[in-house]
């Protein structure tokens, strides 16, 4: 499941901001007892003295349940003050100021009838990666070189009254592969994915989340979101002798990542290289290390993950260090 952080957030502030009014309503009630006059004071015989009484003490009755509610108020604003900078919180929201843009969506029907098995991203089995059946290939203008595969995207169906379901609901989607321009077609059928074209190639899971099933290509509105991803980032290692390969997965924040350092206990830190997708290489012999990674996302968050695989670590092996 994908969501954002600032969610849990605004759902706390705004249960604390429900019970202060409860508390100031039920304070703002409560009988306040009378003074108890002592037994050795005399009852003046005047007809005004009651009359006195009473009207002061009406007054300190309205002094106490002014203070109570002015406490109150402090306390529902403190409240309120929570639940703004929650929203505005660009860390928990990350792209939340980001507008929506336009773009065409169509789907891939799988074996397994719900996700894209495999993808130019390289992340293989996406359901041991974590990136479930909500998945998306991007056409070029969208792909970057494979620079975005691991990126969140916010995608919702519009203006197509027979197409698109009611209410426009939304879904949040990973980027996992490529969709390959097609030249020898135009773009309004079949050559979706030619450059300029903004496309997204969704799994049919996500694409029946906004659409319907029957249509063919959806016009839809797209906007960048932080991933939430449960558990650490992770390095699954491949190669051999002196070649090592990391594939990196499971990236919160922005999702993407863009440089990428490894260490060895005998080691400083050195640079890794994009293969292709989110596949990083080096010419480095680092067995019998421990491995320690500095993972780089494209907001130039900075994550560093010390000793994440021990040091008899094995190729084909997964290790998960920490999450931004």
């Amino acid at each position: 499941m994908i969501a954002t952080v600032g969610q849990h957030h605004l759902f706390f502030s705004f249960f604390f901001s429900f019970l202060s009014c409860h508390f100031c309503l039920f304070f703002h009630h409560l009988p306040i007892p009378k003074k108890r006059e002592k037994a050795s004071k005399k009852k003046k015989e005047s007809a005004e003295t009651p009359h006195c009484q009473a009207q002061n003490f009406t007054f300190f009755q309205m002094g106490v349940r002014l203070q109570a509610t002015a406490m109150c108020l402090i306390l529902f604003s403190s409240c309120l003050l929570v639940v703004v900078v929650c929203a505005g919180d660009d860390d928990d929201w990350g792209f939340s100021d980001e507008e929506w843009k336009s773009a065409t969506a169509t789907f891939t029907k799988e074996t397994n009838d719900s996700i894209t098995t495999e993808g130019a991203c390289g992340y293989g089995n996406f359901h041991k990666t974590s990136y479930g059946e909500y998945s998306a290939g991007l056409s070029t203008a969208l792909f970057n070189k494979g620079s975005t595969c691991g990126g969140c995207f916010e995608v919702r169906c519009v203006d197509h009254i027979l197409y698109c379901l009611s209410g426009s609901p939304s879904i949040v989607v990973t980027a996992t592969d490529f969709c390959p321009p097609n030249y020898g077609l135009p773009a309004e059928y079949g050559g979706w994915c030619n450059f300029p074209q903004e496309h997204f190639e969704l799994s049919e899971a996500a694409f029946v989340e906004v659409a319907e099933r029957r249509a063919d290509i959806v016009p839809v509105q797209y906007r960048r979101v932080s991933c939430y991803r449960i558990g650490g980032v992770r390095f699954t290692l491949t190669g051999n002798g002196n070649y090592l390969q990391v594939l990196i997965t499971n990236v919160g924040s922005y999702g993407e990542v863009v440089a990428v350092k490894i260490k060895g206990t005998k080691t400083g830190w050195m640079p890794l290289a994009r293969n292709w997708g989110q596949y990083w290489q080096g010419c480095i012999d680092l067995k019998g290390q421990p491995l320690s990674f500095e993972v780089v996302a494209s907001s130039g968050a900075l994550l560093t993950s010390y000793s994440v695989a021990p040091a008899n670590w094995q190729f084909g092996q997964t290790y998960e260090g920490k999450q931004f």
